[in-house]
């Protein structure tokens, strides 16, 4: 057996991604300096992820990375979105003068094909030179069927990208099935390595209900941070990148709570608390339902547009009722309704649009409309997601988030802020890190020859 010498074994431990793309690149006139940056990048790359905020242009730059790397391959490239993103997707590449088309069958439509993720598993992977997943934070959950189908489908694709805004909101760990997705570190081997659990193992199942807590392991929250961004690229602005913020910035953003009183204490109490835990909070949710929708109903209860977030099937149907013009997109809808509907409201021919945030709180331009109404949970992404739905570059008022909730549901409140911390940290610690490697000239070998004492050899 051939014994390897000393520097290829460190080049072959190294953690960071080396790029595997493509140097020939034609982008768009239109495109911003920090656009083509950022797609120029990925295209080198070959394999990457975009996580920039809402409304910086992902859809101009997916399609322009498809683009290339079919003029590259001589063969198509498929991009997949949430449901209702798949049309408003194609709207974007025909203004920006790119053809796209759609299949719902798992049929190629010409050199971009567009489709979404539940029909995902029609499509076979042989057909494409790339994959281009949008609205990435869907394959987020290591265990999600989603996710599994995704990175089947991905597996073997040389040209991958990954686009989302909220890659892994208040979980590091989470990026791992990003990484995986693009052929890099498995998820689990990313766990090894750079963190461990209070079982000191690599258990994933659950105990007494909760997952393990994964912490990171001594000195290797820095060199995970560098991991990260030797394949992906993260900005909430173009400074970030170092461009200016110039028509980049965004109105006012009002975050308003509403302290609905219940009408029925509960059971064996004489005044309001906050709920212990998740039974107590759903059992909360269930018992002031009228009241809350009642609220709701009167907060928009005026002529302007009005975008509602829910979480219960009898909010959802209560809200409809009470408030005359509004409709709601529900689970039970057909995927032609939802995507009928959906795409109503953002071209504004409905006034309010009632809806779930798993349904409607991903990818959809809703610049409109500058109020969104929440009722609290403790998905710091939904509610995320929901707000810059409205409140995203292109919204020329300024937002209001009106936040409908009762006393026992203040720890859900609680909840939320502290994962709008940990988000912010985490894009922070991405943004200086990738500042970093994008100052740093790497080198696969070091070729200076060391000099080794004779009473050594």
């Amino acid at each position: 057996m051939e014994q390897m010498d000393y520097m290829t074994f460190l080049i072959q431990k190294q953690q960071s991604a080396k790029p595997e793309g493509i140097k020939r690149i034609d982008l768009p006139d239109v495109m911003f300096d920090f656009q083509k940056s950022l797609t120029e990048w990925a295209l080198q790359q070959g394999r990457a992820a975009i996580f920039a905020d809402c409304g910086m242009g992902k859809s101009l730059m997916l399609m322009s990375w498809a683009e290339n790397v079919v003029r590259e391959t001589n063969k198509p490239v498929l991009v997949v979105t949430p449901l209702a993103v798949t049309a408003q997707i194609i709207r974007e590449a025909e203004k920006f003068g790119i053809e796209a088309h759609r299949s719902n069958d798992g049929a190629v439509k010409g050199d971009i094909t567009v489709t979404n993720y539940e029909k995902l598993d029609k499509f076979d992977w042989k057909d494409y030179s790339g994959v281009v997943c949008d609205e990435s934070s869907r394959i987020k959950n290591a265990d999600a069927a989603t996710r599994q189908i995704v990175t089947s489908f991905t597996r073997k694709i040389p040209y991958r990208l990954l686009c989302t805004a909220t890659a892994a909101p208040n979980d590091y760990i989470e990026l791992g099935t990003s990484s995986e997705a693009l052929g890099y570190l498995g998820f689990m081997d990313m766990l090894n390595r750079f963190f461990k659990n209070d079982n000191n193992n690599s258990g994933m199942k659950k105990h007494f209900g909760e997952m393990p807590k994964w912490r990171f392991r001594g000195h290797s929250e820095l060199p995970f941070w560098r991991w990260v961004c030797s394949w992906a690229r993260a900005l909430r602005k173009p400074s970030d990148l170092g461009f200016s913020d110039e028509g980049f910035s965004l109105p006012a953003l009002y975050e308003n709570e509403h302290l609905v009183m219940a009408n029925n204490k509960r059971e064996g109490f004489l005044f309001e608390i906050p709920a212990r835990d998740l039974r107590e909070q759903r059992e909360e949710k269930k018992r002031t339902i009228q009241e809350r929708c009642e609220r709701v109903a009167d907060l928009v209860a005026h002529d302007q547009p009005a975008f509602v977030l829910c979480h219960l099937n009898d909010e959802g149907d209560l809200l409809e009722k009470m408030i005359p013009d509004a409709v709601q997109v529900s689970g039970s809808d057909s995927d032609e309704r939802k995507e009928e509907r959906l795409l109503g409201f953002a071209d504004g021919k409905i006034r309010v649009l009632i809806t779930k945030p798993k349904i409607g709180a991903h990818g959809l331009n809703f610049q409109h409309c500058n109020q969104v109404v929440f009722f609290p949970s403790h998905s710091y992404e939904q509610f995320y997601q929901g707000v810059r739905r409205c409140w995203r570059f292109g919204q020329k008022r300024p937002v209001t988030v009106d936040i409908v909730m009762t006393e026992g549901e203040r720890k859900v409140m609680l909840n939320l802020q502290r994962k709008a911390r940990e988000a912010d940290r985490m894009f922070d610690n991405l943004v200086a890190e990738m500042n970093h490697a994008v100052g740093i000239d790497r080198v696969e070998r070091i070729f200076d020859r060391v000099e080794v004492p004779s009473w050594i050899a």
